[in-house]
């Protein structure tokens, strides 16, 4: 179930919210939320529930040992991680080792092909901060698998994150307090997650899909350029606009998620870019794995080696893929240079240019990142780095669609652009009752749009629940 669907929309979020709220007692909305997230999981894949429920088991008792014996508590900890991160690499990766193990012997892969389960990374992921937080002492040790339960399973957040740490969640598990301020903002942030995702997401998602999937004859190096750019849109607005979804449904229930993105298109060096982009995934990276590694505080070599582990883990995180080690390989060494180097010269560029710098890198990466075939990588970087010329007569007879959907391209670019935030806190700041008159009247509009947007289009699927 995705949140841009019919279903989700006109039954299963409305049923949540009456049956929700129409008691008061926080142990009773908590098993009406606990109930609906699993649910929802099970909507797709109803068996790999048990998955679910098992891998919060083994975090429950995990902390429940480490509470109990608190001098045998790494045991507890790395037994733990041992088997959640084992139940991630068989379900996950299991198949692309066979797979070119058997090519690289030159022997038939007789392993049966594993299905992936629906946002086994995002709640693995969780699970390992609550199991690793408890042994560090940062969190107490929650005594109630239920609550534990919620937490893992909590359907706002639960296929395609953010990630959500405990510590943020902690105190609102048992004790949260839902205000009309808080539902009124969720209901806000949600609608305007879902714009993103089915007005400029699937919107430039129709010019990647035409381009790539087209004649590269056709198609020239202007063109492979455009098709960058717009998978580039595409992979923003599908992710940040679920990530505005999950924060939205989150606060109307009384649960504050830390944001996840914070305009990164408008990022000043790669370094500054992960700083804004997908921030509970690279956060987590530097706390789980790359500070307990020696973070900087080692020898250069060893501090490059660092820096190459933990982007190799990032981009084999995303899909078993060779293009995902690539792509994080290619950033941990753009980030290596940056920081030996780049950094202090790109201070001295004026900041448009640090912009255009960040931007190239980051498109040529989404590059990698989209085509999970290597010679369809191949292909598309050649083709934009050869200077091929365009078959524009041919490409407006053969396919008049095309144009109709670059309208989204410029409509994205413009929604990337910096400092509507700050617009908008400044009007609100000087005629508080026009900004919030107009910020209804939008939000309706943009609401009534997107209906319009669900009922008259099939094309749907989020970028993430695939990872």
């Amino acid at each position: 179930m995705v949140f841009s669907s019919l279903t989700f929309l006109f039954f299963f979020l409305p049923l949540t919210l009456l049956l929700c709220f129409i008691g008061r007692n926080r142990v009773y909305r908590n098993i009406v939320l606990l109930l609906a997230s699993l649910v929802f999981y099970s909507w797709g894949e109803p068996r790999y529930v048990l998955l679910l429920l098992a891998t919060a088991l083994i975090a429950w008792l995990a902390g429940l040992l480490m509470g109990r014996f608190p001098e045998r508590k790494k045991l507890f900890m790395v037994l733990a991680a041992v088997l959640l991160v084992g139940d991630l690499a068989v379900f996950k990766y299991l198949n692309f080792f066979a797979v070119n193990l058997s090519a690289l012997l030159g022997l038939p892969n007789t392993l049966r092909q594993i299905a992936l389960p629906i946002g086994i990374s995002f709640f693995t992921f969780q699970i390992l901060s609550y199991v690793i937080d408890v042994y560090r002492g940062k969190v107490a040790v929650q005594k109630n698998y239920f609550r534990l339960l919620l937490y893992v399973s909590f359907f706002p957040q639960l296929i395609a994150g953010p990630i959500v740490r405990y510590e943020t969640v902690e105190r609102e598990l048992a004790e949260r307090r839902e205000t009309l301020e808080d539902a009124f903002a969720g209901a806000a942030r949600f609608i305007v997650g879902l714009a993103k995702k089915l007005i400029l997401a699937n919107g430039a998602a129709q010019v990647v899909d035409v381009i790539y999937g087209g004649s590269p004859a056709l198609y020239g190096s202007a063109m492979y350029w455009l098709a960058a750019v717009a998978y580039s849109l595409q992979i923003y607005f599908d992710f940040s606009g679920y990530s505005d979804m999950a924060i939205g449904l989150g606060r109307i229930f009384g649960f504050h998620f830390l944001e996840n993105f914070n305009e990164p298109y408008a990022a000043t060096s790669v370094t500054d870019f992960w700083r804004r982009w997908h921030v509970s995934l690279s956060s987590w990276f530097r706390d789980y794995v790359y500070i307990p590694l020696g973070g900087n505080r080692v020898s250069k070599a060893r501090w490059m080696l660092n820096l190459l582990v933990v982007w190799a883990l990032t981009g084999f995180w995303h899909g078993a893929e060779w293009n995902f080690l690539l792509w994080g390989l290619y950033y941990g060494l753009l980030l290596m240079a940056e920081k030996l180097a780049l950094l202090r010269f790109l201070d001295k560029l004026p900041g448009l240019l640090r912009r255009v710098y960040t931007l190239l890198l980051v498109v040529v990466g989404w590059v990698i990142f989209f085509h999970t075939d290597l010679s369809g990588l191949g292909l598309a970087l050649g083709q934009m780095f050869s200077f091929a010329p365009t078959r524009w007569q041919d490409l407006l007879f053969s396919n008049t669609a095309l144009f109709k959907y670059l309208l989204y391209i410029p409509l994205g670019i413009l929604c990337c652009v910096p400092g509507w935030k700050r617009l908008g806190a400044r009007l609100k700041a000087r005629a508080p009752l026009a900004a919030r008159l107009l910020g209804c009247l939008a939000l309706a509009a943009l609401l009534l749009l997107c209906l319009a947007y669900v009922l008259s289009s099939s094309y749907n699927p989020f970028i993430y629940f695939r990872f």
